[in-house]
């Protein structure tokens, strides 16, 4: 029987343009359904912008516009990128919208019924020129740890330390620059910790509700730890209300009080969803100000359920026998997997039968950087690169339904696809079709057809496994195994030497055939990855008058149109011109920069007050003062960016020796658990008994390219504090810290 799905991607927010990072979900996403409605199962793809909070309000009055002006513009450009990528959400929405209000207004009062919900007073930090209250993001200051200027408010972005905004140093608000004031407000809270939440989340997160894991295991390992251990109560009421002025949804019966964004967004999953079914029956009203369009469907036939009217409870309320799928990055499992299903178990909703949670984005094995032009919009791919199908090729190749991170290295980019589609795939249909076509009449003719069609079957079932298991990697391996085997056959048979000899046609169309409904079969094994391009091949190579279904594995061609130039190899050249398109010189981090990274960081963030950051540009630094005043004046400001080029890593001394002839230097041998230890010349001799550093646990830069000196090769250079006085002090990581971890 055909399966009810209903997927869904993580909502992007509507501060910001869609870049590469992104394009990992949603394309892994469009993967999967693809592939369920190519096997007949009904499966529902919806997504919308999530349009709420601080962020927007503040950048639609710096741009002049409303908020609902700003988001339509922001909305249609993240519906063309997604179309270029061909992404097809069965509907596309916005969470400011009719039905995500009524959808989340329910929900609270549900929550509010059952006792769920409390009102406190707290304090937090208001800006007496804006005269609003700031979110954790909005404030900045020096960080009570490490002394950085110009933090943000609930983390350091140089040692990494969380804390409260109040900890924060000569604070100061984001938005105006002037000093916050506390003041008390009533805040609505969802009582998270509540005897019923924790309990039902305990059995949830671990499968123990269903029977069926809703979580990847490192994902539930994740939950048990925020959770704690039974009889433990870890988790604290989440605040879930956000003071006027604010962008949003007024909370009922609590004027001036408004959602906080992360309570409607996922609820615009509902929105969105309400919105295709009244699609369905006919009735796509929008009310003024609402989005709500449909991407090209992802296939012609077997699209499952295309024309029938929808009900919205049949998929979302309790007791549904429907399937419900979030694909998420591994940083919003917190709202997902805590707060999402606790709301939804409590007011009387289905919870989602899993989260699929997936790593980030590297580029060239680093993060995404504007100053190396690798912090790449969707539209400028498009722009530079074109052919979008080939970035979906690459993604699915790295793909393997875990939390690791991929990385889209750009030079392995070109030459996979080059390889595997050019070269392999695309290169049997070049090679053999024309034989076809000129010679035969196009007509397909085989020998054995039994196992041609078991060997299609078996293969089809094979590459659904991975499939269904999200492991593309494994998918496209086996893919291309088939297309290699296929390419040693025509090279074996070399049909170009048989079309010389009129005696061997019928050797000639016997390669050229089964070379053809190789290809046939590859095709439509290739069409979740692929879909414009095997669109192509099953209508204008083998004449259908759809697209390729998962059934047509089991149906020979019999035969083909006269073969018509279907992909070309990509040029390095436009890599190259996309890079220095995108490239930025180094500078200090700027008030535009700084709101884009921000915005970006949005949805991604377990922060309960996370949001964009409008911000000042860096104070001048201060004059230093106490023991470290004779140390110099701070150096120039660098960025994030600059920082993370630096690979410090923790490190074991295993042993420390005096350098025959060297009047400062010590040698040192470290761990940094590499297979083999690193060699280190360190000035410190004046300041060590190397006898006494053995065993020490220090701090180096790993990735310092070695330096040969008269003593040796030197592989990195260890940490040490000075001033003008004498001393120096090497630095020592805290207790618990191992070999080989990664400074931030």
């Amino acid at each position: 029987m055909p399966r009810k799905i209903l997927v869904t991607s993580a909502l992007p927010y509507a501060n910001g343009s869609i870049h590469l990072g992104h394009l990992v979900e949603y394309i892994q996403t469009d993967i999967w359904v693809r592939f369920q409605k190519m096997r007949g199962n009904t499966c529902h793809y919806i997504c919308a912008d999530d349009t709420h909070g601080t962020p927007i309000m503040l950048r639609a009055e710096k741009e002049g516009i409303t908020p609902e002006q700003l988001i339509a513009r922001v909305w249609q450009e993240h519906f063309d990128d997604f179309a270029a990528f061909h992404v097809a959400f069965d509907n596309y929405g916005s969470t400011n919208s009719d039905d995500t209000k009524e959808s989340a207004q329910g929900i609270y009062r549900t929550l509010k019924a059952n006792g769920l919900i409390e009102v406190r007073s707290i304090e937090q930090y208001f800006d007496p020129v804006k005269n609003m209250f700031l979110p954790d993001r909005f404030i900045k200051g020096e960080c009570p740890k490490c002394h950085a200027k110009d933090q943000y408010g609930d983390n350091c972005e140089v040692c990494g330390a969380a804390y409260a905004p109040t900890d924060l140093i000569e604070p100061y608000s984001a938005v105006s620059g002037a000093k916050p004031e506390l003041r008390n407000s009533d805040h609505y809270f969802f009582k998270l910790s509540s005897a019923s939440c924790q309990k039902f989340l305990r059995e949830w997160t671990t499968g123990k509700l269903t029977n069926v894991p809703p979580l990847q295991q490192e994902a539930a390992n994740k939950m048990q730890e925020w959770l704690g251990a039974e009889g433990e109560n870890k988790l604290t009421d989440w605040d879930i209300s956000r003071d006027a002025p604010y962008f949003g949804f007024e909370i009922p019966d609590a004027p001036g009080k408004y959602f906080y964004v992360w309570l409607d967004a996922p609820v615009g999953y509902m929105g969105s969803f309400k919105q295709l079914c009244n699609k369905s029956t006919l009735t796509p009203t929008l009310s003024h100000g609402e989005r709500g369009q449909s991407l090209p469907s992802p296939t012609g036939r077997g699209a499952g359920g295309e024309g029938t009217p929808l009900n919205f409870d049949d998929y979302w309320k309790q007791g549904s026998d429907a399937e419900l799928y979030h694909f998420i990055g591994k940083d919003i499992l917190y709202f997902h997997a805590l707060f999402w299903p606790a709301m939804l178990q409590h007011a009387g909703f289905r919870t989602p039968t899993k989260l699929f949670a997936h790593g980030f984005l590297t580029v060239n094995g680093e993060k995404m950087s504007k100053s190396r032009g690798t912090f790449i919009t969707a539209r400028s791919y498009v722009d530079h690169i074109k052919n979008t199908e080939y970035l979906r090729y690459y993604y699915a190749a790295k793909l393997n339904g875990t939390m690791e991170d991929i990385d889209l290295n750009l030079e392995d980019f070109v030459a996979k696809v080059n390889s595997d589609l050019i070269g392999k795939y695309i290169n049997i249909a070049s090679r053999c079709a024309g034989f076809l076509t000129k010679l035969f009449d196009g007509k397909l003719v085989f020998s054995n057809s039994k196992r041609l069609l078991d060997g299609a079957i078996v293969s089809g079932q094979l590459v659904s496994e991975s499939f269904e298991a999200r492991d593309y990697a494994r998918a496209l391996r086996d893919i291309m195994a088939i297309a290699d085997r296929i390419n040693v056959e025509i090279a074996a048979a070399a049909p170009w030497t048989l079309a010389k000899d009129e005696t061997q046609r019928a050797a000639l169309q016997d390669i050229s055939s089964r070379a053809l409904h190789g290809f046939y079969v590859l095709s439509i094994l290739l069409s979740p990855v692929l879909p414009a391009l095997t669109s192509r091949v099953a209508r204008e190579l083998f004449g259908m008058a759809s697209d390729f279904t998962w059934a047509d594995l089991a149906v020979l061609p019999t035969n083909v149109n006269t073969y018509q130039h279907l992909a070309t190899r990509l040029d390095p050249k436009l890599i190259e011109a996309m890079v220095a398109a995108n490239q930025e010189s180094l500078k200090p981090m700027t008030e535009t920069h700084s709101q884009q990274r921000h915005a970006e960081a949005q949805q991604h963030t377990i922060s309960p007050s996370a949001g964009t950051a409008q911000t000042l540009p860096s104070p001048q630094p201060s004059p230093l003062k106490g023991e470290g005043a004779n140390a110099g004046a701070i150096a120039p400001t660098i960025s994030i960016d600059d920082f993370a080029k630096i690979d410090l890593r923790v490190a074991r001394i295993v042993n420390a020796e005096h350098v025959e002839g060297a009047e400062k230097l010590l040698k040192l041998t470290l761990d940094i658990g590499e297979a083999q230890p690193r060699t280190v010349f360190a000035g410190i001799k004046s300041a060590y008994d190397p006898e006494k550093l053995k065993g020490r646990m220090t701090v180096m830069v790993a990735n310092l390219a070695p330096r040969k000196m008269k003593f040796g090769l030197s592989e990195g250079m260890v940490l040490a504090a000075s001033g003008e006085t004498p001393g120096l002090f090497i630095l020592s990581p805290d207790a618990g810290a191992q070999p080989g971890m990664r400074i931030k």
